[in-house]
């Protein structure tokens, strides 16, 4: 019976911190610097919101956005879930928000993947997504990129098949695939990549990027001490990535663990994450 009883309150007590974690976010902040950037700027990074709103309208994580006052804001995807009769107001009408006052730029992830591929399946999702947030003034950038003078910074939102997505294996990336994707990046200026996967950071660097922003993994759902993130969307155990700042050669990769949850609503000493880059000179 102690077993019993002990094992109740273990599970009451997992249960109430999921409770807490899937409702709250926290700030992480890292810094980025690099002689090729003409100016200092502060960079919001966004992804895996999964339909979650943080109070009406998403209004708590609009006003810890405004506090922080960023230059622009970087989308790494999965802001709605791909489920059939889903919907995507709650991502949409937050995503329109932030580019009533911010510039966004914005890549997809696979669920907003998904849905584009199989119309048949989800209908117009995707493509009344895209024209709304477009009509906001949205950059949403597939396998393409945009040019900010100010700061000297080439955007690219990556686009990756979805071969590089399955589950328990990893698919070996093409040595070419990132230039066929992308072109070649311009040395002469600081590349961004919104690469919503992370596990393909070596040959995100390998290509030329100076800076990655992803998402996806959701910090692996549970974190524990030392051990860090359990297990990742491929079904990996304690994934290398999970969240955080990484380093590849002259490339650095900073990993958001997300907003929301989806399928498994499970957070567990593991919030959702706003997260900031202050990039310097």
């Amino acid at each position: 019976m102690i077993f019993v009883y002990a094992m109740a309150v273990l599970a009451a007590f997992f249960f109430g911190v999921m409770a807490v974690d899937c409702n709250r976010f926290v700030v992480r902040r890292y810094k980025c610097k690099s002689q090729i950037l003409r100016k200092d700027g502060r960079i919001i990074l966004l992804s895996d919101l999964h339909n979650k709103s943080f109070g009406a309208g998403n209004r708590r994580l609009f006003a810890a956005i405004e506090k922080l006052a960023p230059d622009f804001i970087l989308i790494a995807g999965d802001m709605y879930t791909s489920q059939t009769g889903g919907e995507t107001s709650t991502a949409k009408d937050f995503v329109c928000a932030l580019a009533a006052k911010y510039p966004v730029f914005y890549g997809n992830g696979n669920h907003e993947q998904k849905t584009k591929l199989f119309p048949e399946q989800f209908g117009r999702m995707y493509v009344d997504y895209v024209k709304e947030i477009k009509k906001a003034g949205v950059r949403h950038l597939v396998n393409e990129k945009v040019y900010l003078p100010d700061f000297n910074i080439d955007i690219y939102g990556l686009e990756i098949g979805r071969e590089y997505y399955g589950k328990f294996k990893k698919t070996q990336m093409e040595t070419d695939y990132l230039e066929r994707t992308l072109g070649k990046p311009d040395k002469g200026k600081f590349s961004v990549v919104i690469a919503h996967n992370p596990d393909y950071f070596a040959a995100y660097a390998k290509w030329g990027a100076d800076l990655v922003v992803s998402g996806h993994i959701h910090g692996g759902l549970m974190r524990l001490p030392v051990l860090g993130g359990v297990i990742s969307p491929s079904i990996k155990l304690f994934p290398k990535f999970d969240g955080g700042m990484f380093r590849e050669g002259k490339s650095v990769m900073i990993l958001g663990r997300g907003l929301g949850t989806h399928t498994l609503p499970i957070r567990i000493f593991n919030p959702g994450e706003l997260v900031v880059l202050e990039l310097s000179r």
